[in-house]
This record gives structure tokens, C-alpha cells and sequence, in this order.
């Protein structure tokens, strides 16, 4: 007994350092995290760890492919192409506050039937994992994920969120942003999408590594369609919180 005593006491002092190594990293962390996302409030993002990612990604498979990208404000970005996103990726965005539970709850369901996966991931949960995380699907990577949407959804409101969203999303090989990509596909401005190119940006939005706007499959109408639709069904009053820009 007196040694197990003994060899308890020994191992005490470690614990204890260990103990407030966790604690003061948990700190740093939430202090660290909050601060960012407060500067980010007001500071443009310009890179993002998929950037990085994708960039690595190309030049292992041999591939030299430029990065496009560039940051704009929300009031030079097409309110087509902002009404268009919401309608494609989140109808919900501007009434929750981050989580679209009922859709999560029908995607659980529907998963358990389906070998594709179905993903019910809102435009606030994609900015976090856009901006700070990095594409997985591990549950350590979604409970960041969760904590940064948190984040966000507290410190920024509904239009920074958006407007931090369409300068980050991946919108083709090397391309990021909706600048980016007006230049690269249109050759124009973003503010100058007319309805029918924010349609069709929207709708490639799933996989725009494989779909292009410009050569658009059946696949991509359909889902421009059902874009159409939805703005429809929001109605033009939906998108008041935006201030119509």
C-alpha cells in the first residue's frame, strides 16, 4: 500500500502540470479565436486555408494552376448573385442563427438510406470552415466547425457573413471569390452579373471543381432551375436584411 502511495504522490506533480497546461491552452485558444473573429469583422479575408490546401493538392498531381482571387465589397458583388446563393445553398440564412436543425434532421434521416452522403451545412457553417478550418468530415472538424459558426454568428452580422462568403468560396480550379471568378468566366466585374450568370454560379456551387458556369451540364440547368424557383418562393422582401445592395 505505502507503495502505491508513494508512486500516487510521484505522479501528482505532472498531473498538475498537465492539468494547467489544458486549462491556460484552453484559454489561449478562446481568447485567440475571439479575436480573431472580431478583427476579421472588419478586416478583408484575402487567404484561406482551402487556398493553400488546393494549391498543394494541384502540384502533387503535377499541376501548375494559378490562383485567382480577389476581395470586394458587398455593395460591388451582384445582389443577384448574393439572392442567388442564398437560394441555392441556404433559403434559411437570414432567419437562423447558424444551424438549419430541421434540415440537418431530414439529412440524417436521408443518410441513412443513401450512399452519397447528403450535407445540410448552412452558408454561416461553410464561411467557418471556409475561413478558419479545412475540408473533412472528421467529428473533431465539425465540432470546430460549430464553434467557429458560433463565433461568427455572435461577433458578425448576417451581411458580413455573406459577404466574407462569396470572397472565399471555391468557384473553379485556382478561382476564389465572386471577383475572381466574374473575371475569369465573364470577363467582367461581379457587380455586373446579370440574373442568368449569378443563376448559373450559384448552381455549380456543389462541385465547382467539376461544373462551369459557362458549359453548364443538365445537371447544373436543373439546378439553376431550382434556384429560380426558390427566389420565387422567398420573395423579394426576404432579402431586406442585405439592404438590397
Amino acid at each position: 500500500m505505502g507503495y502505491i502511495r508513494r508512486g500516487f504522490k510521484k505522479a501528482t506533480p505532472a498531473l498538475r502540470i498537465a492539468k494547467k497546461a489544458a486549462i491556460w491552452g484552453s484559454i489561449g485558444f478562446f481568447v485567440s479565436t475571439v479575436a480573431t473573429v472580431i478583427l476579421l469583422k472588419w478586416v478583408p479575408v484575402y487567404y484561406t486555408p482551402l487556398v493553400f490546401i488546393r494549391t498543394f493538392e494541384y502540384a502533387l498531381e503535377g499541376k501548375w494552376v494559378p490562383i485567382q482571387k480577389d476581395w470586394t465589397a458587398m455593395e460591388d458583388i451582384s445582389p443577384h448573385l448574393q439572392k442567388a446563393v442564398i437560394a441555392s445553398e441556404d433559403p434559411k440564412f437570414l432567419s437562423h442563427n447558424g444551424f438549419d436543425f430541421e434540415a440537418i434532421a431530414k439529412a440524417i434521416d436521408a443518410n441513412k438510406r443513401r450512399k452519397i452522403k447528403m450535407g445540410a451545412s448552412t452558408i454561416s457553417q461553410q464561411t467557418a470552415k471556409n475561413v478558419f478550418l479545412y475540408p473533412s468530415r472528421t467529428y473533431i472538424r465539425k465540432g470546430l466547425e460549430a464553434y467557429f459558426t458560433v463565433l461568427i454568428e455572435t461577433f458578425w452580422d448576417k451581411k458580413r457573413i455573406l459577404e466574407v462568403y462569396l470572397n472565399v468560396i471555391e468557384l473553379g480550379p485556382g478561382v476564389y471569390g465572386a471577383e475572381a471568378a466574374a473575371t475569369h468566366y465573364y470577363g467582367k466585374t461581379s457587380k455586373k452579373l446579370n440574373p442568368a450568370e449569378a443563376h448559373l454560379f450559384a448552381a455549380i456551387l456543389p462541385n465547382p471543381r467539376k461544373w462551369s458556369p459557362t458549359r453548364p451540364t443538365n445537371f447544373v440547368l436543373r439546378r439553376r432551375n431550382f434556384i429560380r424557383r426558390n427566389l420565387v418562393l422567398l420573395g423579394h422582401a426576404y432579402f431586406k436584411p442585405l439592404n438590397d445592395t
